[in-house]
Formats: C-alpha cells, structure tokens, sequence
C-alpha cells in the first residue's frame, strides 16, 4: 500500500474539456427547457380546428378522436382510496429498489 506525502493535495483535476462538456450541457438544458416554454405559452403548432384540451399536441392529428373510444364501458371495480394506494404503494416499492440498485 503506498502513503500519501504529508500535507499532499488529494484533489482531483478536471480536465476543461469536461468542463466545458458541463457547462454546454446545462446550456443545452436550459435553452430545451425555454424554448418548450415559450412554444406552450404561445400555442406554437396547434390547430385551433382540432382542439382537445391538454391532449391537443398528441391527437390533433386524429380528427373527432374524442368519439373513438366508448368511454361507458370501464367502470372501476373498487374505491379510488384503493388505487391511490396501489399506485403509492409501487412508487415506493421501486424506490426501495432504485435505492438497493444503487
């Protein structure tokens, strides 16, 4: 086993390529994050014709979607609280297991 000199420095260096590769990659983030802001807050790309709501940017391009699905045939078997549950309970069973993984 070799010894550290005393008063040695233990920092590590960082090359600037890798820090220019950082800062380009947050740049990148924010500008992605901004640009799909900007086009949400104008309405960029909708079709005022094919309006369904939140769904707009994935089904505007299926005319009277709304009608395709018969929205009467599901009917929950159990209480909401149940699915709440069962859907809290898996979140935090695959934390648990990001958690082990990790």
């Amino acid at each position: 086993m070799k010894k550290q000199a005393a008063g040695s420095n233990n920092e590590v260096k960082t090359s600037p390529l890798s820090r220019a590769g950082g800062v380009a990659a947050v740049v990148v983030g924010v500008v992605a994050v901004a640009a799909a802001v900007y086009i949400m807050v104008n309405g960029i790309g909708l079709n005022p014709d094919l309006d369904f709501g939140a769904g707009a940017y994935y089904y505007a391009d299926i005319p009277d979607y709304q009608k395709t699905l018969n929205w009467d045939v599901y009917t929950a078997q159990l209480p909401f609280w149940v699915y709440l549950l069962l859907f809290l309970g898996w979140g935090w069973l695959m934390w648990c297991l990001w958690k082990r993984i990790k």
